[in-house]
């Protein structure tokens, strides 16, 4: 087989939609700046500003058994310190993949060539004399339905990502187990404690602003009861897109391995 018919490897993939286009390289350049912000000033308030661009992948640092704080003698932590900096680099190349695979899919969703593929038979929407085509008979009565069944039509081929991977299905099982240990902590246990760090971290980075949304709430006494379904529903929705962004990136990787080399 030639070399440039062999499909590359999943990390050459990954590195591939990391580096690919300007806006995954754009985001590697502000995690490199975030970084560069942790060294020269390590007291100011953006000092940890690189676990949110990171996330989720960098908060479950936080369970390793690994990282920053480990005891032990100098090549213990030396060890520590190593594994968790390889660990956020990690992070950081599969959230550049992720928003590369999300530029690299929209471009090929907008390409010339893919109008080239729609069917022009007698039969098709587009044909002259078609049902749905300008001038038809029975377009007139299907101008009112067709923006219905076109935004239902474009929401499916939206959320589509989010459930037709396993890796995003898997993702999502986990995030609902995360919020349904947080709703059983929040309303049957007499001290929930640090349930919400679970949900928190699994929904990163925009958990955070759910978090900040539903906390004023829990201050009035009268609507304490609602500040967990806010958080929740607001945590879900923030599980839900990263599960596009994740189906996006799998989808992405799929194709590029079943794509021959040009």
């Amino acid at each position: 087989m030639p070399n440039g018919s062999r499909p590359r490897s999943l990390p050459h993939r990954l590195l591939a939609l990391a580096t690919g286009n300007w806006l995954a390289r754009s985001y590697l350049a502000v995690f490199a700046f975030s970084l560069l912000v942790m060294f020269l000033f390590p007291e100011s308030g953006f000092a940890m500003s690189f676990l949110l661009l990171t996330a989720p992948l960098s908060f479950m640092s936080m369970v390793l058994p690994l990282g920053p704080g480990t005891e032990g003698g100098w090549a213990v932590e030396a060890a520590a310190i190593g594994f968790w900096a390889v660990w956020l680099l990690l992070c950081a190349f599969v959230n550049a993949a992720v928003l590369g695979a999300l530029l690299t899919r929209s471009a090929n969703a907008a390409s010339p060539g893919s109008r080239a593929l729609l069917p022009r038979g007698p039969g098709s929407p587009n044909s002259p004399g078609s049902p749905g085509s300008p001038g038809s008979p029975g377009r007139e009565g299907t101008d009112e339905a067709r923006p219905a069944s076109t935004r239902s039509r474009g929401i499916r081929a939206l959320l589509a990502p989010a459930v037709d991977t396993w890796l995003a299905r898997g993702y999502l099982a986990v995030v609902a187990a995360s919020l349904g240990f947080f709703l059983v902590a929040a309303y049957l246990l007499p001290d929930p404690g640090f349930a919400g760090i679970w949900p928190i971290m699994t929904t990163a980075p925009l958990s955070v602003v759910a978090f900040l949304v539903a906390s004023p709430v829990e201050w009035s006494s009268s609507l304490a009861w609602l500040s967990p379904l806010l958080f929740t529903a607001g945590a879900a929705l923030s599980g839900l897109f990263n599960a596009v962004l994740l189906g996006r990136l799998a989808r992405t990787l799929r194709a590029r391995e079943v794509r021959p080399a040009a």
